[in-house]
């Protein structure tokens, strides 16, 4: 599967590449995986949308390590690491989620 803006096999890009920088998002306008919100704009052509919490039981988010799909709500459940191989995900990630997930932040 592509991750546009990745770097390396495990999704991390030129604007967030830490060893827990793990996870690309599947964005919500065009159903395409980037490494990052920075990544889409200078990519995509287009202005991001973020996935409604009506649709958070879509799998949208990608696991840089084993490769699982989890579902938004997964994801913001998880606790900051892959509930399918324990891979530590960054926690600062959570400060950008409204450039993704609708929240009461959400632009």
């Amino acid at each position: 599967m592509k991750v546009h803006g990745a770097i390396d096999g495990r999704t991390r890009c030129k604007h967030y590449h830490s060893e827990r920088d793990i996870i690309a998002i599947k964005m919500k306008c065009c159903e395409t995986y980037y490494s990052c919100y920075y990544c889409h704009q200078e990519e995509a052509g287009h202005v991001a949308a973020v996935w409604p919490a009506e649709q958070w039981n879509t799998p949208a988010v990608l696991c840089g390590n084993c490769r699982s799909k989890l579902t938004v709500r997964q994801y913001m459940d998880c606790d900051y690491s892959c509930p399918s191989c324990g891979a530590a995900f960054n926690p600062g990630c959570k400060l950008h989620n409204h450039y993704y997930f609708e929240t009461e932040h959400s632009d």
